[in-house]
This record gives structure tokens, C-alpha cells and sequence, in this order.
């Protein structure tokens, strides 16, 4: 809203391209509910040797994404689709990483993620302050649908105050 507008820099973009830090190079990295292309627009750009792929189901959604990296000239894939849908696993599945921000809480998240995931990939969920209490929270769903190493990370404590938190699992 208007009262974020001072801190869409640090908030918003940034927040989102320092995950990069949890990446490898050439890693293919699906942002799940891309909305306005947070976290992936900013990481395809602070780390252009990703393989990104925006993931979202509404038809404007895509259809914005793409005027939108095209202006920009970021090379990322757009799929419209849902995570859980068979056919977006088959396409997008055996991704290196499966990355997210404000899209659900971490017990649907994970199911969403972990099938888009090759073994020893990782899910990267950026949260808030209460990233410790919602892994508490669904640590056993994250569990048994398949997530191992669950751990609350912080990216760019050199860039921002405070760093970006992230749900980091594999």
C-alpha cells in the first residue's frame, strides 16, 4: 500500500534477491505464486545465471509477468498453473530449488514445494518475524511430506536491517 512505498527497496526487492545467497550457480529455481513476480523477478535479475521459472495460476497474473520481464529483458520461463496440478510436477519437477513469499502457511507450502524439488533440492519460503512459531507449527506436516533439515535461515545481513528470514528445507 501506500504507507510501503519508503520501503519497497529494502521490504520488497531486496528481501527477495538476497536468497540468491542460498543458490547455486546455473541452479533451476520455480518461485511458487509468483503474484507480482516476488521473490523471482528480483533473484532472475541479481543472479542471472538461474534458471528461473515464475509459477502462477491467473491468466492476468501470467499475462502481466510477461510485459513485465520482457520490459525489463529478464529471461525467465512463465508457466500458468498450480503446484499441485500433475502436469505443472511433470514439467517442473527435478528442480533444483522451490522458492515463495506470502503465498500460504508452510504445511501447504511444502506439499506445493517438495514435488517440484529433485532430491537434496531445497525450498526456500521467505516469512517474517513468526517464521520460528510456524515451523514449530507444521514441522510434522513439512516432515511427512517429505522435507528434511527444516531450519529458519537469514539471508543479506550485509545489505539490510534486518536480514530476510527464510524457512530453508530440503
Amino acid at each position: 500500500g501506500p504507507r510501503e512505498v519508503g520501503r519497497l527497496w529494502d521490504r520488497h526487492l531486496l528481501n527477495c534477491a538476497v536468497i540468491g545467497e542460498l543458490l547455486e550457480r546455473g541452479d533451476r529455481v520455480v518461485d511458487i505464486g509468483s503474484g507480482a513476480g516476488l521473490p523471482g523477478v528480483p533473484l532472475a535479475i541479481a543472479r542471472p545465471d538461474l534458471q528461473v521459472v515464475l509459477l502462477d495460476p491467473l491468466l492476468r497474473r501470467t499475462e502481466f509477468l510477461r510485459e513485465m520481464v520482457t520490459d525489463l529483458g529478464v529471461a525467465v520461463e512463465i508457466v500458468r498453473g498450480r503446484a499441485e496440478e500433475s502436469w505443472v510436477q511433470d514439467q517442473l519437477g527435478g528442480s533444483d530449488a522451490a522458492v515463495s513469499r506470502a503465498v500460504a502457511a508452510l504445511d501447504k507450502l511444502t506439499k506445493w514445494s517438495m514435488p517440484l524439488i529433485r532430491p537434496n533440492g531445497r525450498m526456500l519460503a521467505i516469512k517474517g518475524e513468526r517464521a520460528h512459531d510456524e515451523v514449530r507449527e507444521h514441522r510434522r506436516v513439512m516432515i511427512a511430506s517429505g522435507a528434511v533439515d527444516v531450519r529458519v535461515v537469514t539471508c543479506g545481513a550485509n545489505h539490510l536491517r534486518p536480514p530476510a528470514t527464510v524457512v530453508f528445507a530440503r
